[in-house]
């Protein structure tokens, strides 16, 4: 093998190319769980959870407003109550988006009255069919009896039916007015507080980004199948265009008129709940072509899919700032991908976060009772770039052209 070759470079040369020194705090001299993320993840997978958790806490220690995507089955696992809720408590989150799934796991508990929540540990690699013949719905490590969903359903039909519902809405109303159902029942069955019941009774909006996959909306096609056999009234639907204004008026809020003045996004798992708090920043800017709409100033996201595989989910925060969804003054010192299980980090990560003195509670922000203020606003926004939208509602289509017809 041949020697290297001696190059004289100087001690300042090379230490430029290199940031502090890699040290790791014995954990035994730590005194706090933020001692441990900031001094004893020195390298490897650790820096990365480190960086995670440093960014995350100078977004809310400067009074950022959280906008925060969860994918997976937090409610059947009992993670919500782990460490969502005890964040929400904090004052420090704006709006969640949340899969179909989780609203509709949320109100197992409250079912019946019991010692026990319904939903039990399960083997990860048990015996499936021997799960089918004893009437056990497995999630993972937990399960169910199947009767819970059979309840579910019954509980969701009856609610879908009060006159409340009986309108169009969008998917936070429809998540407001649930989580009041929610409450009475967990109070009558004397069973803890659960996601949706919290963040009506703290004002906090919840979305669904994708509104028709879960078991939610089935109950409601139940019902308006039911309606169009025999003429049962049944109109509950969902308004998804004042749905997704709704998301760009929080938006814009946070942008122009919170005391910040910018927007942080925490996204666990991917999926469509982190596409779905993604897209006001391109509305704004790209459909309704408002003036300096920029994307999330900070983006701590946790994710298990390879970069490599192409999709929304995984994707790193620089690719959204192609796309102006992140901000790219700031993507470089505000922003990490960890790719990981959400559900192995969280609770130490909020725990660190709930310690520290140094990062005080703030008061609800309360965004779902403001919401139809908000909306105005946006809407009188749009207004004044009526004439500058009127060249995007037209375009030489080859099949008018044929017909004869005009654009």
């Amino acid at each position: 093998m041949k020697n290297r070759k001696h190059r004289t470079i100087s001690a300042a040369h090379a230490s430029a190319q290199l940031g502090r020194p890699v040290v790791g705090k014995p954990v035994d001299a730590c005194q706090s769980l933020r001692e441990v993320f900031e001094g004893s993840l020195p390298a490897f997978g650790g820096a990365y959870l480190r960086r995670v958790y440093t960014i995350l806490r100078e977004a809310i220690a400067r009074g950022v407003p959280l906008v925060v995507t969860v994918a997976g089955p937090i409610t059947v696992s009992d993670q919500h109550r782990a460490w969502l809720l005890p964040l929400l408590e904090t004052g420090w989150v704006a709006y969640l988006t949340v899969t179909d799934a989780i609203c509709y796991h949320d109100g197992h508990d409250c079912l019946r009255k019991s010692r026990t929540r319904p939903v039990r540990e399960a083997g990860l690699f048990g015996d499936d069919s021997a799960y089918r013949e004893a009437g056990v719905i497995r999630v993972a490590n937990t399960g169910f009896p199947e009767r819970t969903l059979f309840d579910q359903d019954r509980m969701i039909s009856a609610i879908l039916q009060r006159p409340e519902f009986q309108k169009r809405m969008t998917t936070t109303e429809r998540n407001s007015l649930l989580g009041s159902y929610y409450a009475e029942q967990e109070k009558a069955m004397g069973v803890l507080s659960g996601l949706l019941s919290t963040c009506t009774r703290l004002g906090i909006p919840v979305f669904v980004g994708a509104a028709a996959d879960g078991s939610t909306f089935l109950n409601s096609v139940k019902l308006w199948a039911l309606g169009k056999i025999d003429g049962t009234p049944y109109s509950f639907d969902y308004d998804l265009h004042a749905d997704v204004f709704e998301a760009c008026a929080y938006h814009y809020w946070g942008l122009f008129h919170s005391r910040a003045q910018a927007l942080a996004i925490l996204i666990l798992g991917g999926g469509v709940p982190k596409n779905y708090s993604l897209q006001p920043e391109p509305t704004l800017s790209q459909i309704f072509l408002l003036p300096d709409i920029r994307g999330y100033d900070y983006d701590v996201q946790i994710v298990s899919s390879p970069v490599t595989d192409g999709s929304l989910s995984s994707c790193f925060p620089a690719e959204a700032v192609s796309w102006g969804k992140i901000n790219p003054a700031t993507y470089r010192q505000q922003t990490e991908s960890l790719q990981a299980d959400y559900s192995m980090v969280m609770p130490f990560i909020i725990r660190a976060l709930l310690e520290d003195p140094e990062i005080p509670r703030q008061p609800q922000l309360r965004l779902y009772d403001k919401r139809e203020a908000l909306v105005e606003r946006l809407f009188d926004a749009v207004r004044t770039q009526r004439k500058r939208l009127e060249p995007t509602l037209r375009f030489p289509l080859k099949m008018l052209a044929r017909a004869g017809g005009g654009p």
